[in-house]
């Protein structure tokens, strides 16, 4: 591809077709999700708790950067639905361990699945010198995001 045919497609629709993949995926991944019986944000929190057993609830807040109270809301449901059960600390019993149950697990099992099944499909026909090029290309993209972030962190601070 000559430069000339590059320097034609217009920023906004490089954009526009970054949100389009969000969007198409993010649908996509929620109507394989329903499956699981588990609703988009608890489905997020489920994983998280497989992915760091035994946090608590403070903890689980922190890594995915919401309030205690965000946390306390699914939990209560994951908990009434049987996926997971929360047990005091021993060292201090204001606190409370989360673990995942059987059931939840089926459910982390049966998500990684569809991960798994949607990725090798979302990618299919790309060369893994394309994969590489893309990935980079992403990370420059969240590179700017990141900037563009701290910018506006720094102007509200600044007022």
């Amino acid at each position: 591809m000559d430069s000339s045919y590059a320097k034609k497609i217009s920023d906004k629709k490089i954009i526009h077709q970054l949100i389009n993949f969000t969007m198409k995926h993010r649908r996509l991944m929620q109507n394989y999700l329903d499956e699981t019986g588990v609703y988009q944000a608890q489905h997020h929190l489920l994983m998280e708790i497989a992915r760091n057993p035994r946090a608590s609830q403070k903890d689980i807040a922190r890594l995915m950067d919401v309030s205690a109270a965000t946390v306390a809301v699914s939990l209560k449901k994951l908990e009434k639905g049987g996926y997971i059960k929360r047990e005091v600390d021993e060292k201090d019993n204001r606190l409370n361990k989360i673990t995942i149950t059987e059931r939840g697990n089926k459910v982390v099992e049966k998500s990684k699945e569809i991960f798994a099944a949607t990725d090798r499909k979302v990618l299919a026909g790309f060369t893994e010198e394309e994969k590489h090029t893309l990935f980079v290309l992403l990370q420059k993209l969240n590179a700017n995001l990141v900037r563009m972030e701290d910018e506006e962190k720094c102007n509200k601070e600044r007022t």
